[in-house]
């Protein structure tokens, strides 16, 4: 069995990536400094996201402190998480269950 496509990773919400069988999830924080209009930019530029996606998860972000923007192997969360990082934006990753 092949891995899923990044456009099959696309389409679950932020609460089906926390299920998924992939053991690492990149979260992004809230933070006080970038806009949300710039948070969504850069989920949709970087991961790839339909404008209601990154709007959804970005609200994520907004309300509840953190999402779950991403899951897959360690070495492509660590590459998430970097990214983020260098969009300004605060990430980190984490083992799933």
């Amino acid at each position: 069995m092949s891995a899923p496509s990044p456009v099959e990773l696309d389409e679950p919400v932020a609460d089906d990536v926390m299920a998924t069988s992939q053991p690492w999830v990149t979260i992004v924080w809230d933070d006080p400094v970038n806009l949300m209009s710039y948070v969504t930019y850069v989920f949709q530029q970087y991961f790839g996201y339909d404008k209601a996606k990154a709007e959804k998860l970005m609200l994520q972000v907004h309300r509840e402190g953190k999402s779950a923007v991403s899951s897959g192997s360690r070495e492509e969360m660590e590459r998430d998480v970097q990214a983020m990082h260098e969009y300004g934006l605060w990430a980190t990753l984490e083992k799933q269950g």
